[in-house]
């Protein structure tokens, strides 16, 4: 999903464009028979086609390849890579260009620009490129936040952003077994029960026809010292995946159930404990912000509103301490008593702030004191803002 804040026509344009490998490009072969009435029409079609292979043009695969045209799938795991363009359509030089690429996460806020120092200037048809990489290691919606600021030649202070909106919510597990005794045994069962949260799919058979045939073959025989990998597929249950808090919390997957018959026919059967994946972490206390205006002016006051949650599994009471930057300001007492706060709560709390300092800024200086265990926790780059002169003059 890609969204544009800017309502007005701007100098430069920004492109995102997922890096992925391109796939083969696929035919859908018409043939027929010579007595057939289309006689070799369709042969010869299929001759002058570009995408299909000479002397092969049967054949559903052709010779060239297809660039992705969305951001597709991503997976808990992969890296995330995305080419980043931002060129000067206009017809006169723009100043003091900064780009900046934001990857929002339910957790945290990550900034991806491999630089984040303005560029001096940027002619007409000229382009500023970069390239940014990440590891995904959280499932739920990530959003890439692609921020422009820069300065016309009247120096205007203009802005837009972009967002590119993509899920993580497939989780792959690969379990290798291995026959320590001295005799094969037949495999007879091989599944994992997934936790209530998720469903499964076992990726251990293809499709043949109609019918789908391990591949492991027909007699699924486990030699002694010989190991299998097994591999399945979670994905949570529909009324689970919006709910990107609670999922990314879950470490427990399921349980694999082991049935096996050794040669002489005897039986044995294992089942392992619940299974765990490394989640990331999260900390005990999470601030995250539920509303932020995209521009405001400087030195006015503006409100936003921060969301407190307790990753915890105890109580905590909270102190909230608002320390200023060189830039951003905070308006009202610091050392704010929040109370109490139970464990997976949350609380929503406006607060007022401006800054003194145009461009784009990172709201920052937030403290949390947890006053039981005498624990802080800090809280800088929380999201980004855009700050502008109401008054357009040089001076902005």
């Amino acid at each position: 999903m890609e969204v544009n804040q800017a309502k007005q026509e701007h100098l430069l344009a920004l492109k995102v464009m997922r890096l992925t490998k391109p796939t083969l490009f696929t035919n859908l072969p018409v043939t027929c028979e010579d007595r057939d009435l289309p006689g070799d029409l369709f042969g010869q079609l299929m001759r002058e086609d570009p995408s299909t292979i000479k002397g092969a043009e049967t054949l559903t695969l052709g010779e060239m390849l297809t660039l992705p045209q969305n951001f597709g799938n991503i997976f808990l795991g992969e890296t995330f890579s995305s080419y980043i363009s931002v060129h000067n359509d206009g017809n006169q030089i723009v100043k003091d260009i900064l780009v900046k690429a934001d990857l929002q996460t339910s957790s945290q806020r990550l900034n991806l620009s491999a630089s984040n120092s303005a560029v001096a200037e940027l002619k007409p048809e000229c382009c500023i490129d970069d390239v940014i990489h990440h590891e995904v290691k959280e499932i739920g919606t990530h959003i890439l936040v692609c921020a422009v600021s820069y300065s016309t030649q009247h120096g205007e202070k203009l802005y837009f952003r972009k967002f590119f909106k993509f899920q993580t919510d497939e989780v792959f597990l690969e379990a290798q077994i291995q026959n320590i005794t001295t005799s094969p045994m037949f495999m007879e069962k091989v599944s994992l029960e997934p936790s209530m949260m998720y469903n499964v799919t076992e990726l251990n058979a293809v499709k043949s026809g109609e019918e789908e045939e391990s591949t492991f073959g027909k007699m699924s025989y486990l030699q002694p010292m010989d190991t299998r990998q097994y591999l399945y597929c979670l994905k949570p249950k529909p009324e689970y995946a919006e709910k990107a808090g609670v999922i990314k919390g879950v470490t427990v997957i399921g349980k694999l159930d082991i049935v096996w018959k050794t040669n002489l026919g005897e039986r044995g059967r294992l089942q392992t404990s619940q299974l765990q994946r490394m989640a990331p972490g999260y900390g005990d206390i999470r601030l995250s912000l539920e509303v932020i205006p995209d521009t405001v002016n400087l030195e006015e006051p503006f409100e936003i509103i921060c969301k407190i949650t307790n990753c915890s599994e105890r109580t905590m009471d909270l102190v909230l301490e608002m320390c200023n930057t060189r830039s951003i300001h905070w308006c009202g007492v610091s050392g704010r008593q929040l109370g109490k706060l139970s464990p997976a709560a949350s609380l929503s709390l406006p607060l007022t702030v401006f800054s003194s300092v145009q461009g784009l800024q990172s709201i920052s200086g937030l403290r949390l004191t947890d006053t039981f265990l005498k624990r802080t926790y800090e809280y800088d780059d929380i999201a980004q803002v855009c700050v502008i002169c109401p008054y357009m003059s040089n001076e902005c």
